[in-house]
């Protein structure tokens, strides 16, 4: 009888451990998305990853922040991603015409503007982006045009004042519009051409003038899931939790308008 006690309360205590090894099994399965985000997008982003995995325990969000080119350039190189968030449509347009992400899944989350800042404590006052000028060494920083939309877009608008040649000698050119705030944060330029949502995030810069939106091509960011993704049904979920009310509180909270059509 006690041998037989004994073998009973050694199968409960198996079948328990088997139990909790299950359990812990099931907790750790977690899917993780690997997120390309334009460079803009990146104190948005964060807060939006916390908000979302607080709501999606099962789902964990990897963010890679860079130009929107030289992401687009990643993914064209092998690069394993699941979202594409692009602050541009050039670079997703090269994307979908490749097919490198499905194009069922795209759409436009938020839009953006351009701004000219300086150190807040400069004393640069221009009335227009019409009225510019640099003298001597003083530079004016903008993300590189072939690859960042932001120093795309920047460069269309003093193309069409007739500007661009007569400032392109003191330009600098960035990896990313963040790293155009860095610049002028720290004193090393005079100027720079960052996102309205760039501009909001720092105490240390001011803005001197908005551009003219009708001077370059329309800021709309849109998103998309990954052809090479192994979870496009999460990836999409992701998307749509863009187009939710909290997402687009939290994005214009950073600075971005509102979702574009």
């Amino acid at each position: 009888m006690q041998r037989k006690l004994i073998i009973i309360f050694l199968g409960l205590v198996l079948f328990g451990l088997a139990g909790c090894s299950n359990n812990t099994a099931q907790e750790q399965h977690t899917t993780d998305l690997t997120i390309s985000a334009a460079a803009s997008l990146t104190d948005a982003m964060k807060e939006i990853k916390e908000t979302y995995e607080s709501q999606n325990k099962d789902v964990t969000l990897t963010f890679n922040f860079a130009g929107s080119g030289k992401l687009a350039q990643q993914i064209q190189q092998g690069a394993p991603v699941d979202v594409f968030l692009s602050a541009n449509q050039k670079w997703m347009d090269k994307l979908e015409q490749q097919q490198f992400i499905i194009k069922e899944t795209r759409f436009n989350f938020t839009g953006n503007s351009i701004v000219l800042i300086t150190k807040q404590d400069r004393d640069f006052y221009f009335s227009s982006l019409q009225s510019i000028k640099l003298s001597g060494e003083k530079q004016l920083a903008l993300g590189d045009p072939a690859s960042v939309p932001g120093g795309m877009y920047a460069k269309q608008a003093l193309q069409s004042i007739n500007k661009w040649t007569d400032l392109k000698g003191q330009m600098v050119y960035a990896r990313d519009v963040r790293q155009v705030l860095t610049y002028v944060e720290s004193g090393n330029v005079a100027l720079g051409f960052v996102y309205a949502s760039d501009a909001l995030i720092s105490d240390e810069v001011k803005v001197i003038t908005e551009v003219d939106q009708n001077l370059h091509q329309s800021i709309i960011y849109p998103g998309a899931v990954l052809t090479a993704s192994s979870n496009i049904k999460d990836a999409q979920a992701f998307l749509d939790y863009l187009k939710t009310k909290e997402a687009q509180e939290i994005l214009q909270s950073y600075g971005f308008e509102k979702k574009q059509p």
